[in-house]
């Protein structure tokens, strides 16, 4: 069979090669051609890249379309070096450039030249292993706007209080004045006792941090609606330092109520005093989780009721407007519900603060 094939190819004339060579390539073409919901052809709506891309940190900024603003890229990797450059080389994440890409928004190293199509194939492993990402990211950009406007916001008061001594506040002291005697007195003093004030810097820098940050995160406008307080990890750096101002003021009562509870049997404290220290690192951890979680549901459910109108108008124009009359109703009542949300979730990691601190500097009691 072999050899008559081989007989029968040496009988074809170039012109019928050449023809099935052409014949061959329209074929592959063909194949190739975008098909319906390919990026060239109608492209289908996907709602958990849209959510996705709204709610997890990114190397650039995306404002509309096809429209973003690319930002810094600071990567170390040993043996390398420093290499700074712009985002916006990636061309939104699709390229390699100066040995690095983007892969589902994480920074890779690879040996790929420029302009090489990214994929997971050519990540080298050894080197991301050793590579360290300083990148000014969406969220650290968002994290500098809201340290700058925290700053704005409590020199202005300041200097209207140094301008207008013993007067009654007026302006902006109207709002801040409020939110921090409710703090001081209904956060602090009622937790910490008579030793409150060296708590008050931090409990008042973490109460306005989160909340303007939760404020920012509800107004899609650049350079607002980054998601910062539903980070994990602007959440992880905030319960750590409220975890090591904890244990740095605990006091011999403090330590000798969770290594050694007094009053309890030495057979029990085989069993308590190791949940006391588990206590100890599961204080923070549950702030991380609550703040995390509680603001990133709430733009889940915001953007996750907002594509409903993108997912109805794909099957039925009339169906997407009409659909969209009850989504964007709901939309807006989630977003004024996220607005109570944001204040109630400062007060809450802000209030469980202070009863950390409190619970590390209480005396005992002698009757």
């Amino acid at each position: 069979m072999g050899a008559s094939f081989a007989q029968h190819a040496d009988s074809l004339s170039e012109h019928d090669i050449d023809h099935a060579v052409e014949h061959l390539n329209a074929e592959d073409v063909f194949e190739a051609a975008p098909t319906e919901g390919d990026e060239h052809g109608d492209h289908k709506f996907n709602p958990g890249e849209m959510i996705m891309g709204h709610v997890t940190d990114e190397h650039g900024w995306h404002l509309w379309g096809h429209t973003s603003i690319p930002l810094p890229i600071i990567a170390y990797t040993q043996g390398r070096g420093l290499s700074i450059f712009s985002s916006g080389h990636f061309e939104h994440g699709l390229v390699a450039h100066a040995g690095y890409m983007l892969l589902d928004g994480k920074l890779k190293a690879t040996d790929a030249a420029d302009g090489t199509a990214a994929h997971e194939h050519l990540v080298n492993e050894e080197l991301t292993s050793a590579t360290y990402d300083f990148s000014i990211t969406k969220n650290v950009l968002a994290v500098f706007v809201s340290s700058a406007l925290m700053l704005l916001i409590f020199l202005t008061v300041a200097k209207a209080y140094a301008r207008r001594p013993g007067q009654a506040p007026s302006g902006l002291q109207n709002f801040i004045e409020p939110i921090v005697l409710f703090v001081r007195d209904d956060v602090a003093k009622a937790n910490i006792g008579p030793k409150y004030e060296r708590f008050m810097p931090y409990l008042l820098t973490v109460f306005f941090f989160i909340l303007i940050n939760n404020l920012m995160g509800l107004i899609p406008i650049f350079p607002f609606g980054a998601n910062v307080t539903g980070s994990i990890s602007v959440t992880f750096a905030l319960a750590m330092i409220t975890f090591i101002i904890t244990l740095l003021n605990g006091n011999r009562h403090y330590w000798g109520h969770i290594l050694a509870m007094p009053g309890v049997p030495k057979p029990v404290l085989l069993i308590l005093t190791p949940v006391e220290i588990l206590g100890v690192f599961l204080r923070p951890a549950i702030l991380m989780i609550r703040l995390f979680a509680n603001i990133t549901a709430g733009h889940i459910i915001v953007l996750s009721f907002f594509a409903l109108i993108f997912i109805f108008g794909e099957l039925n124009a009339g169906l997407g407007w009409g659909v969209s009359i009850f989504s964007l109703l709901f939309t807006v009542f989630m977003s004024m519900l996220e607005l109570l949300v944001a204040f109630i979730q400062a007060f809450v990691f802000t209030f469980l603060s202070a009863m950390y601190f409190g619970a590390a500097i209480e005396e005992p009691h002698h009757h």
